[in-house]
């Protein structure tokens, strides 16, 4: 059986904010933008994956939740960004969302809020999105 042409090394969230004066209705909306970063020398790939949650859509609202959530890539045999395999944007977003979505639940439970539980979600529409905030190391 061969290798899969890349692997989770690990993931951490760097950002945790809750500010719960922006938290001024009970109906949600949430916000998913990703970017990454490829490191050539290392064969690496960083996917930062930054959540909001509102109570609108309205232009200048403000979250009451930002959490962003780094997950690192490893690549066997990828030495350039035209290298990484296409389905590896849509399948990096589904391999991190996991932790992101217990995170946010156990986040949002402390804070002594109700709880944001978010579904199990089909996020393939963020596989453009990413590549395209996709820079070089």
């Amino acid at each position: 059986m061969e290798k899969a042409s890349f692997s989770i090394e690990r993931y951490y969230f760097d950002k945790v904010l809750i500010d719960l004066q922006h938290y001024t209705s009970d109906k949600l909306f949430v916000d998913f933008k990703p970017s990454g970063l490829f490191d050539s020398e290392n064969s690496t790939y960083l996917l930062t994956f930054d959540f909001s949650a509102l109570t609108s859509q309205e232009k200048d609202i403000k979250p009451f939740v930002n959490i962003r959530c780094n997950g690192i890539f490893k690549f066997e045999n990828v030495v350039s960004i035209d290298g990484i395999p296409s389905y590896f944007y849509r399948n990096s977003i589904a391999i991190l969302f996991p932790y992101l979505r217990a995170y946010v639940s156990i986040i949002t439970n402390q804070a002594n809020t109700p709880p944001i539980v978010l579904p199990t979600m089909n996020l393939a529409s963020l596989e453009k999105p990413l590549k395209e905030n996709t820079i070089i190391k």
